[in-house]
Protein backbone atom coordinates (compact mmCIF):
# COMPACT_ATOMS: atom_id res chain seq x y z
CA UNK A 1 0.00 0.00 0.00
CA UNK A 2 1.42 3.31 -1.11
CA UNK A 3 1.61 6.35 0.65
CA UNK A 4 -0.56 8.43 -2.19
CA UNK A 5 -3.82 7.98 -0.90
CA UNK A 6 -3.27 9.32 1.99
CA UNK A 7 -1.63 12.08 1.25
CA UNK A 8 -4.02 12.95 -1.17
CA UNK A 9 -6.38 12.47 1.98
CA UNK A 10 -5.02 15.41 3.77
CA UNK A 11 -5.19 17.67 0.37
CA UNK A 12 -7.35 20.98 1.17
CA UNK A 13 -10.27 21.29 -1.12
CA UNK A 14 -8.54 23.29 -4.26
CA UNK A 15 -11.99 24.63 -5.72
CA UNK A 16 -12.96 25.63 -2.31
CA UNK A 17 -9.66 27.74 -1.71
CA UNK A 18 -10.56 28.97 -5.22
CA UNK A 19 -13.54 30.52 -4.34
CA UNK A 20 -12.24 31.61 -1.35
CA UNK A 21 -9.55 33.56 -2.92
CA UNK A 22 -12.92 34.98 -5.53
CA UNK A 23 -14.48 36.08 -2.35
CA UNK A 24 -11.66 37.55 -0.71
CA UNK A 25 -10.95 39.42 -3.89
CA UNK A 26 -14.67 40.69 -4.41
CA UNK A 27 -14.73 41.56 -0.59
CA UNK A 28 -11.05 43.39 -1.41
CA UNK A 29 -12.83 45.11 -4.40
CA UNK A 30 -15.91 46.24 -2.58
CA UNK A 31 -13.76 48.08 0.71
CA UNK A 32 -11.40 49.40 -2.18
CA UNK A 33 -14.12 50.81 -4.54
CA UNK A 34 -16.26 52.15 -1.34
CA UNK A 35 -13.25 54.04 0.60
CA UNK A 36 -12.36 56.13 -2.98
CA UNK A 37 -16.46 57.18 -2.53
CA UNK A 38 -16.07 60.92 -1.98
CA UNK A 39 -18.61 61.75 1.03
CA UNK A 40 -20.04 64.84 2.18
CA UNK A 41 -19.32 65.76 5.39
CA UNK A 42 -22.70 65.97 6.97
CA UNK A 43 -22.83 61.30 5.67
CA UNK A 44 -19.07 61.01 7.28
CA UNK A 45 -20.95 59.27 10.22
CA UNK A 46 -23.50 56.98 9.13
CA UNK A 47 -24.14 57.49 5.26
CA UNK A 48 -23.67 55.52 1.94
CA UNK A 49 -20.55 53.66 2.80
CA UNK A 50 -21.83 52.05 5.85
CA UNK A 51 -23.88 49.19 3.70
CA UNK A 52 -21.06 48.30 1.19
CA UNK A 53 -18.65 47.83 4.10
CA UNK A 54 -20.66 45.20 5.64
CA UNK A 55 -21.10 43.36 2.60
CA UNK A 56 -17.69 43.19 2.13
CA UNK A 57 -17.39 42.09 5.86
CA UNK A 58 -19.45 39.36 5.15
CA UNK A 59 -17.57 38.02 2.49
CA UNK A 60 -14.45 38.12 3.82
CA UNK A 61 -15.84 35.86 6.81
CA UNK A 62 -17.51 33.78 4.30
CA UNK A 63 -14.24 33.55 2.59
CA UNK A 64 -12.54 32.64 5.93
CA UNK A 65 -15.07 30.10 6.56
CA UNK A 66 -14.56 28.53 3.01
CA UNK A 67 -11.13 28.02 4.02
CA UNK A 68 -10.98 26.55 7.21
CA UNK A 69 -14.13 24.26 5.37
CA UNK A 70 -11.36 23.61 2.77
CA UNK A 71 -8.51 22.17 4.91
CA UNK A 72 -10.91 20.23 6.89
CA UNK A 73 -12.68 18.65 3.89
CA UNK A 74 -15.74 19.64 5.19
CA UNK A 75 -17.74 19.82 2.09
CA UNK A 76 -19.50 17.12 0.63
CA UNK A 77 -18.07 14.84 -2.47
CA UNK A 78 -19.31 17.07 -5.56
CA UNK A 79 -21.29 15.17 -8.66
CA UNK A 80 -20.78 15.66 -11.93
CA UNK A 81 -21.55 18.38 -13.96
CA UNK A 82 -24.58 17.92 -16.52
CA UNK A 83 -23.48 20.45 -19.57
CA UNK A 84 -26.83 20.05 -20.91
CA UNK A 85 -29.23 22.43 -18.51
CA UNK A 86 -26.05 24.42 -17.87
CA UNK A 87 -26.11 25.19 -22.56
CA UNK A 88 -30.08 25.92 -21.89
CA UNK A 89 -29.33 28.62 -19.11
CA UNK A 90 -26.00 29.73 -21.19
CA UNK A 91 -28.47 29.80 -24.65
CA UNK A 92 -31.37 31.90 -22.38
CA UNK A 93 -28.82 34.18 -21.06
CA UNK A 94 -27.32 35.03 -25.08
CA UNK A 95 -30.68 35.41 -26.20
CA UNK A 96 -31.92 37.92 -23.86
CA UNK A 97 -29.09 39.66 -24.36
CA UNK A 98 -29.63 39.97 -27.91
CA UNK A 99 -33.57 40.37 -27.52
CA UNK A 100 -34.15 42.98 -25.21
CA UNK A 101 -32.75 45.89 -27.49
CA UNK A 102 -35.39 44.94 -29.96
CA UNK A 103 -38.01 42.64 -28.18
CA UNK A 104 -38.20 44.77 -25.26
CA UNK A 105 -37.86 43.36 -21.39
CA UNK A 106 -40.71 41.30 -21.23
CA UNK A 107 -40.31 38.96 -24.31
CA UNK A 108 -36.28 39.15 -23.97
CA UNK A 109 -36.72 37.59 -20.04
CA UNK A 110 -39.59 35.78 -21.42
CA UNK A 111 -37.39 34.00 -23.45
CA UNK A 112 -34.78 33.22 -20.28
CA UNK A 113 -37.48 31.79 -18.17
CA UNK A 114 -38.45 29.46 -20.19
CA UNK A 115 -34.84 28.56 -21.47
CA UNK A 116 -34.14 28.30 -17.62
CA UNK A 117 -37.26 26.36 -17.29
CA UNK A 118 -35.96 23.96 -19.67
CA UNK A 119 -32.80 23.51 -18.03
CA UNK A 120 -34.20 22.90 -15.01
CA UNK A 121 -36.91 19.54 -16.64
CA UNK A 122 -40.03 21.92 -16.60
CA UNK A 123 -42.34 22.66 -19.63
CA UNK A 124 -41.87 22.68 -23.08
CA UNK A 125 -41.00 26.19 -24.93
CA UNK A 126 -43.79 26.69 -26.35
CA UNK A 127 -45.85 26.51 -23.03
CA UNK A 128 -43.07 28.30 -20.90
CA UNK A 129 -42.66 31.22 -23.34
CA UNK A 130 -45.86 32.80 -22.68
CA UNK A 131 -45.53 32.32 -19.61
CA UNK A 132 -42.44 33.71 -18.72
CA UNK A 133 -43.57 36.55 -21.16
CA UNK A 134 -46.64 37.57 -18.98
CA UNK A 135 -44.49 36.97 -15.53
CA UNK A 136 -41.97 39.53 -17.06
CA UNK A 137 -44.09 41.92 -18.08
CA UNK A 138 -45.89 41.90 -14.09
CA UNK A 139 -42.10 42.88 -13.47
CA UNK A 140 -41.35 45.22 -16.10
CA UNK A 141 -44.90 47.04 -14.76
CA UNK A 142 -43.78 47.35 -11.33
CA UNK A 143 -40.99 48.76 -11.97
CA UNK A 144 -41.15 50.82 -15.36
CA UNK A 145 -44.80 51.88 -14.10
CA UNK A 146 -44.45 51.65 -10.16
CA UNK A 147 -41.04 52.78 -9.43
CA UNK A 148 -40.50 54.98 -12.53
CA UNK A 149 -36.91 52.76 -13.53
CA UNK A 150 -36.21 52.50 -17.03
CA UNK A 151 -35.92 49.14 -18.66
CA UNK A 152 -35.81 48.08 -22.23
CA UNK A 153 -38.90 48.78 -24.04
CA UNK A 154 -40.11 46.47 -27.17
CA UNK A 155 -43.69 46.26 -28.87
CA UNK A 156 -45.45 44.25 -25.79
CA UNK A 157 -44.24 46.97 -23.73
CA UNK A 158 -45.16 50.16 -25.78
CA UNK A 159 -48.80 48.90 -25.69
CA UNK A 160 -49.12 50.61 -22.05
CA UNK A 161 -49.77 54.20 -21.91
Amino acid sequence: MSAEPVRLARRPDGAALVIAAILAGIAAVIVWQTSQMRVPPIQARIGPTVFPYIIAAGLGLLSIGTVVSAFRRGFPPREDDNFIPIAWIIGGLVAQLLTLGWAGFSIGTGILFAFTAKAFGRGPLWQTIPLGVVFAFAVWFIFAKGLQLSLPMGPLERLVP
